[in-house]
């Protein structure tokens, strides 16, 4: 039987789907947030909210399993979510690092980020697999958090354990839109007319899927893969999304000056009682933040495997995109 939590989250609800569909018996754990009714008529797929923090919890839930898929994690860069999330991204991945170790558990899935690769000033140069960690006013908390959940999965590896890593670029597909990288599509529709030259890689939430399966399925052990469709800026993914969309392409340039007034303006709407904020510090430098990221190794190991072309994902989340929005 397979484990999967943070199954009631954008990745999770995708890959219990998947694996519902190959016909694979699945424990999908969740939290705060409970599955959608046609999530929990999944053929297959038995649900069960559970603390990843509470090891006896984790005890429990991991009674009678063979694999395990790894995507619960907090992502949000509200500074003051950042104890938090530092806090549950590591615990977690321990606590189930070591219950895999306890239970023999056939082969461990861990899904990281690329932000776990670290950030270093603008430049042309690929990043890849091999790259170390490095201190950097680049590195958000959220990438920081997800490196030291890297560093518990080597741990767990090297005591043993079955494991390979992902480090999927931002992840776009349709649903979750008021959240996520998916809440792009809203600042598409709604014409925002500002944009910035960062660059950073994107892959199709389903690629992610297929690829963490694919590995699962395979022989392959230790090892991490970068999961990227390719390298774009911000303002190509918007203003494919805004084609999409029959909406006006962004078109003014924010300087780095104009987006440090912005976030430093919305952290003050926060100290003030704004519950969300669009933009913080550490959106604002990955915005323009240039960092390119080298697929190859994956595509090597999988000549097979084609990755869905981003203008065809964006085009996919639009379609979904107007038709909720039509239902309206």
């Amino acid at each position: 039987m397979i484990l999967v939590t943070g199954a009631s989250g954008f990745l999770g609800q995708h890959l219990v789907r998947y694996l519902s569909q190959q016909g694979k018996l699945v424990r999908a754990l969740y939290y705060n947030h409970p599955p959608q009714e046609n999530l929990i008529k999944l053929k297959g797929v038995e649900w069960k909210q559970c603390n990843l923090l509470d090891v006896f919890d984790i005890e429990e839930c991991i009674l009678g399993i063979t694999h395990i898929y790894h995507c619960a994690a907090i992502v949000n860069f509200a500074p003051d979510k950042r104890e938090e999330m530092l806090h549950f991204n590591v615990e977690s991945t321990i606590n189930i690092i070591n219950a895999a170790l306890q239970n023999s558990i056939e082969k461990f899935a861990h899904v990281s980020s690329t932000a776990a690769i670290g950030r270093q000033a603008d430049t042309t140069k690929e990043v890849s697999e091999e790259e170390s960690w490095g201190e950097s006013t680049f590195n958000s908390a959220y990438g920081i958090s997800k490196y030291l959940a890297e560093t518990e999965v080597w741990r767990g590896i090297g005591e043993g354990l079955n494991g390979i890593i992902i480090n999927p670029g931002i992840i776009l597909g349709a649903g979750n839109w008021q959240d996520g990288s998916a809440a792009i599509m809203n600042i598409a529709y709604k014409e925002f007319p500002f944009y910035t030259k960062g660059v950073t890689s994107w892959v199709d939430v389903e690629d992610v899927v297929k690829i963490i399966y694919m590995l699962m399925e395979s022989n392959r052990n230790t090892e991490r893969y970068l999961v990227s469709s390719g390298n774009y800026s911000f303002k190509e993914v918007i203003s494919l999304m805004a084609n999409a969309l029959n909406k006006k392409q962004p078109h003014i340039y924010a300087n780095p000056f104009l987006t440090g007034i912005v976030w430093r303006w919305y952290l003050l709407l926060r100290f003030m009682g704004k519950k969300e904020i669009p933009i913080t510090k550490e959106t604002s430098i990955s915005a323009h933040s240039n960092t390119h990221f080298n697929n190859q190794k994956l595509l090597k190991d999988f000549p097979d495997f084609k990755y869905k072309p981003i203008k065809q994902t964006i085009e996919q989340m639009a379609n979904v995109f107007l038709t909720e929005k039509n239902k309206k």
